[in-house]
């Protein structure tokens, strides 16, 4: 009575026993699939198996496939040459996938949402305006040196910011409409450029620290602009000296801290084969995988706050801009911003005037 009901479960075993026989016998023919049709880890066991060719093909089930490639993971080993022969690693698909899916996603979606939220805050608050007009004597704020080395980074930054944003996303923002022979051309200028551009940024950021790290120095009057919001709230004015506390902690958590990341995993990456004087030492491609993750998370941050500074000296505050490209400000300006600093002038201006002997001229 039974073997009616036994024979559908006796097909079904032997139909599964079958698959899994097929499956068996594709698994050394689909490590050899071609590049064209390739998955990326495929395509990954295809390049080993071309670099090892002479020798038996093992399979995608195989632990044995391409091992000593995958373990040998050094750019520079510790001895004097390159490992010349290294194809693949461990790591590789997995960094490219992490590097290429969600790192990409999330960065992508930030710099797209960060320009919205700086129109969404103009609109509903507005920019900072000063109180008492336009007029007044003008005041030296930035000299020619300053905004020298203010616009050579920004400058600088950039070309890094836009070459940078071709290199990740070029391929799939770019490639689609341009064409091959287009994005090539593209592509190799973004590269050269942003590895050209990168030590010179290095060197302005340098610059940057040296010539403004002290007005950039924090006080405990910092703290009442922090917490009455810089003024955009209420439109009001918070006292401040040179730079108030938002300028300054851009300063330090972007031009310091992010500039910091940026310059040593960039440098990592420019020069994977440097070698330090009187011994030879070399990066692994984990090590590189690693600082390309920082460097592309650091980058997007730096650009998302480069966003809202560039904001922030533009239509947040009217007169900025025009202090950083012409080097001054009028008074009524200074004393509405950074009243602390102004106070410092006009004592300073009024000492020096009582310093001076009877009837010298006045000193501007």
């Amino acid at each position: 009575m039974t073997a009616p009901h036994s024979f559908p479960h006796a097909r079904a075993i032997r139909l599964a026993l079958l698959a899994c026989l097929l499956a068996w016998i594709a698994l050394p023919a689909a490590a050899g699939v071609p590049h064209e049709k390739a998955k990326p880890a495929y395509a990954e066991e295809q390049t080993m198996l071309q670099a090892e060719r002479n020798l038996p093909e093992p399979g995608l089930g195989s632990p044995a496939s391409g091992r000593n490639h995958f373990d040998r993971h050094y750019i520079v080993p510790p001895g004097f040459m390159p490992e010349q022969d290294v194809i693949l690693q461990r790591g590789g698909n997995t960094w490219r996938l992490l590097r290429n899916g969600p790192i990409a996603t999330v960065a992508g979606t930030l710099l797209l949402v960060v320009p919205f939220l700086i129109w969404g805050f103009y609109r509903t608050v507005g920019p900072i305006r000063t109180d008492d007009g336009a007029g007044g004597q003008e005041i030296e704020r930035f000299n020619r040196w300053e905004r020298t080395v203010h616009w050579a980074t920004a400058i600088t930054f950039i070309v890094l910011a836009v070459t940078g944003i071709l290199i990740l996303f070029g391929k799939q923002i770019l490639l689609p409409w341009m064409g091959h022979t287009i994005f090539y051309w593209c592509a190799l200028l973004s590269k050269y450029l942003h590895n050209f551009v990168g030590p010179l940024f290095i060197l302005c950021s340098v610059l940057m620290f040296t010539t403004f790290v002290k007005r950039n120095l924090f006080h405990r009057l910092d703290w009442q602009w922090l917490r009455r919001g810089g003024g955009f709230r209420q439109h009001e004015h918070v006292p401040a000296g040179f730079f108030n506390a938002g300028e300054k902690i851009w300063f330090w958590g972007g031009v310091v801290l992010l500039g910091l990341l940026m310059s040593v995993t960039g440098l990592m990456m420019n020069f994977p084969y440097f070698k330090n004087i009187g011994m030879n030492w070399g990066l692994t491609r984990y090590l590189l995988q690693v600082a390309d993750y920082l460097h592309i998370v650091g980058a997007t941050l730096y650009i998302a706050g480069a966003m809202g500074h560039i904001y922030i000296g533009t239509l947040g505050t009217p007169g900025a801009y025009h202090a950083m490209r012409h080097g001054t400000v009028n008074e009524n300006w200074a004393h509405s911003h950074h009243e602390l600093w102004y106070n410092d002038l006009r004592d300073e201006y009024y000492a020096r005037q009582q310093a001076q002997p009877p009837g010298a001229s006045p000193q501007g």
